[in-house]
Order: C-alpha cells, then sequence, then structure tokens
C-alpha cells in the first residue's frame, strides 16, 4: 500500500519502515500489550518479521508516533478486507500509551482516508468481548456491533476465542460527519 502520511493533532500515521522493528519490538514482546492478539508476545525475529512485510506494497500496518517526541507508540492495522470496497481497521498500542485517546484519534484519521480517498464502502474491526478498551473504541468510532462469533478463534489447545464484530458504512460515517460540523461549538 503506498501511503501518504496522515497528521492529527497529537500523532502522525505513516508506514512501516524496516528499521521500526526495534520500536515495535518494544510494545510488541509485551505480553499484556499483545494479550488480545491471537499472534501473542513477538520476539526479536517476529519483529523484525512484521517491519519488513509491512514496509512493502502489501502492509496492512501503518506506524503511529507521537508529534511531540516522533516516537512510535504502537501501530494501526488498516489493509482490504473481505469484499470489494472494504478495509478492516484496528489498534496496537503500548502500555504506556493506552487509556489517552491515541486509538481513537488515529483511528478517525483512517476512517477519513478510507472513506474519502479510497472510496470504501464499509469499514470493518473485530476483538474480543473481553477486551472492553478496544470495543470501546469502536462505539466511540460510530461503528455497529454487528456479529457476536463464538470461539471462532484457535489460540491454542483447548482454547477458543470468541469475536466482536464491528462495521461502519460509507453513508454512516458521512452522516456522522455532517452532524460533527454542523453541531455549534461552546452551546
Amino acid at each position: 500500500m503506498h501511503f501518504h502520511p496522515r497528521e492529527t493533532p497529537r500523532l502522525v500515521v505513516r508506514a512501516i519502515a524496516i528499521d521500526d522493528w526495534r520500536a515495535i519490538h518494544r510494545y510488541m514482546s509485551d505480553p499484556l500489550v499483545s494479550a488480545w492478539l491471537p499472534g501473542g508476545p513477538m520476539d526479536e525475529e517476529q519483529s523484525r518479521a512484521f517491519a519488513t512485510k509491512n514496509a512493502t506494497d502489501k502492509a496492512e500496518a501503518l506506524a503511529v508516533l507521537t508529534r511531540s517526541s516522533n516516537e512510535i507508540i504502537g501501530h494501526m492495522v488498516f489493509h482490504p478486507w473481505g469484499a470489494s470496497h472494504t478495509y478492516e481497521i484496528g489498534w496496537v498500542f503500548g502500555q504506556g500509551q493506552q487509556r489517552r485517546g491515541y486509538a481513537t484519534e488515529a483511528a478517525r484519521s483512517l476512517l477519513a482516508y478510507a472513506f474519502e480517498a479510497l472510496l470504501c464502502h464499509r469499514v470493518i474491526a473485530t476483538c474480543q468481548p473481553q477486551n472492553v478498551a478496544s470495543w470501546r473504541v469502536m462505539e466511540r468510532l460510530a461503528m455497529r456491533r454487528e456479529g457476536y462469533f463464538r470461539k471462532c478463534i484457535f489460540r491454542g489447545p483447548g482454547e477458543w476465542w470468541d469475536e466482536y464484530f464491528y462495521a461502519i458504512l460509507e453513508e454512516e460515517y458521512f452522516a456522522n460527519a455532517a452532524r460533527a460540523t454542523s453541531t455549534p461549538k461552546g452551546g
């Protein structure tokens, strides 16, 4: 994917470079950060492979940096998914960067890119029901829970995860954007 960096008030979302692997490894090696990811924590080799894969035209993730320090604090999953004109979005942030609104801020920017530049029809996101922080981000983005899939992700011997499936359609995105611009500020 050829991706031009996007800036938000606090963040820069840009393509991942091969040299980003060390920064990615810092948060992806943390079992608490990767607890809800099917692959679990990444070792150095896996972090290198992740950066290498996502530094190509087949990238499925983008780096998220703070504008103030230019430090990688996480990444956004962002790639075509299933049907035509459909993308998947997701987020992973280091422990010290969670609960600051970064996932919502970066995701809003990518939703705008998906619907306004890529002309997507639909954007989806998934998470485990126990990952409350993640599905709350989805709901803040005005995504709608469309499904609850029981025991659909094989985690390991004797362990299956449930999954929530959320989505937002193009017309919903634009209706929400129109409401946001027509709401008077400050009462």
